[in-house]
C-alpha cells in the first residue's frame, strides 16, 4: 500500500477500471490501481474527478489536502468510518480528568525522552556545551512531570523543554548557511524552521490517517484541548515521534549536504521560508525512506517500521479507552 503525493500544479486524478490515472501537464501519464493506495496528499491546485471521491469515500481512502507549501487545509474521509464503541469510549474519558492527566502526562514523557535522547546521541562526539545544558534541563523538565497534578502545569514544561531543545538542535547543524535559534512556525523564518514545519504536516497526516483508520474521533485529545475544533488527538500521538523521524532527518539532511541553503524560494511576503518545487519533492522521497525504516517497538520481539510503530500507538491509545490500559508512549531506543 502506497502513500501518493501529488505536487505537479494542475494534475488530475481520474478513475478508469479500478485504477487510478494521473495527469500532469508535460508528464508522463501514470496508474495505479485503487487498491495500492493507502491515503493521497494533495499539494495545492490538484484536481480529483467525481468518480475518485466517490472511491476514496467508499474504500475508506483517506485524501489530504494542503497548500502548495505543504500547510494543511483538511481532509476527507467517509462519516461511516468511525466505531460507536471507541467514540463513546473517547467522549466518556474527556470528564474522567484522572485519565486525561496521565495520558498528558505519558505524551510529554514521550515527547521530551525522545528529544533528550537524539540530543544525547548527536552531541557524543560534538561534546557542545549548550547542548549537554540543554539536556540537563530537560532531565529536570522531566523529573518535574511526575510531580504535577494540572494538565495546564504538563503543558508549562513541555514548552519549557522546547525552549531549550530547539537551539541546541541548532549547535548540532554543521553547515553554513542554516542557523536556528528557536523555532518558529505560521511561518517558517529560516530553512531549518521550514523542514521541521514540513516533515511535521506529513508526520502528521501519517498519525490522523491511522486514526481515522482505527475508527477514533481527531478532534478529542488529551494534552491538546481548546475550544476550537482542531485535531488534537492527532497532535498528541505524534509527539514521541517528531525526534526520531523528522529531527533526526532534518539534521541529516542539512548536515550530509543533500537539502543547501540554495533549494528554497526567495522569502514570502509574510517573511515565510519554504522549500522549492524540487527539493520538496526530494524531500517527501526522503521522509518516505526514513518512515519505512526499522525501529525497536516494545512487546515487538523483531524491529518494525516507524510507520507500523505510528499504526501501533493509535491501537495502544484505542486500548487505554476502551480497556482502561495506562497509555504508554513511544520510546526510541538509546
Amino acid at each position: 500500500m502506497s502513500t501518493i503525493y501529488l505536487v505537479h500544479q494542475g494534475s488530475v486524478v481520474s478513475k478508469k477500471q479500478g485504477r487510478f490515472q494521473f495527469t500532469a501537464a508535460e508528464q508522463t501519464q501514470q496508474a495505479i490501481p485503487v487498491r495500492g493506495i493507502s491515503k493521497l496528499l494533495l499539494y495545492g491546485n490538484i484536481h480529483l474527478t467525481t468518480p475518485v471521491i466517490s472511491t476514496c469515500l467508499q474504500q475508506h481512502i483517506p485524501v489530504v489536502f494542503l497548500s502548495q507549501a505543504g500547510q494543511y487545509k483538511g481532509h476527507l474521509w467517509s462519516a461511516d468510518g468511525g466505531e460507536i464503541t471507541s467514540e463513546l469510549a473517547q467522549f466518556e474519558r474527556q470528564q474522567d480528568a484522572e485519565f486525561s492527566l496521565e495520558t498528558a502526562r505519558s505524551v510529554v514523557r514521550g515527547k521530551l525522552q525522545n528529544s533528550k535522547r537524539l540530543l544525547l546521541r548527536l552531541n557524543r562526539k560534538r561534546r557542545l556545551d549548550l547542548v549537554a545544558e540543554a539536556i540537563g534541563g530537560i532531565n529536570a523538565d522531566l523529573r518535574a512531570l511526575e510531580v504535577v497534578h494540572t494538565v495546564d502545569q504538563l503543558r508549562g514544561y513541555e514548552g519549557s523543554a522546547a525552549a531549550r531543545y530547539f537551539p541546541a538542535l541548532g549547535q548540532l547543524v554543521q553547515v553554513g548557511g542554516f542557523e536556528m535559534a528557536r523555532r518558529t512556525r505560521r511561518p517558517p523564518t529560516d530553512p531549518i524552521n521550514a523542514l521541521l514545519s514540513f516533515g511535521y504536516t506529513l508526520l502528521y497526516n501519517n498519525v490522523l490517517s491511522f486514526i481515522l483508520v482505527e475508527g477514533l474521533n481527531p478532534y478529542l485529545g488529551n494534552l491538546h484541548r481548546s475550544e476550537r475544533k482542531e485535531t488534537h488527538l492527532a497532535f498528541d500521538l505524534m509527539e514521541a515521534f517528531r525526534s526520531p523521524i523528522v529531527d533526526s532527518l532534518v539534521l541529516r539532511l542539512v548536515n550530509q549536504g543533500i537539502i543547501g541553503p540554495d533549494d528554497f524560494q526567495p522569502p514570502a511576503k509574510n517573511g515565510g521560508i519554504y522549500l522549492s518545487d524540487g527539493a520538496r519533492r526530494q524531500f517527501l522521497q526522503q521522509f518516505e525512506q526514513r518512515i519505512s525504516e526499522l525501529t525497536a517497538y516494545p512487546g515487538k520481539s523483531e524491529p518494525i517500521e516507524y510507520r507500523r510503530a505510528i499504526q501501533q500507538q493509535v491501537q495502544d491509545y484505542k486500548r487505554s479507552l476502551i480497556d482502561g490500559v495506562p497509555y504508554a508512549p513511544f520510546l526510541r531506543a538509546v
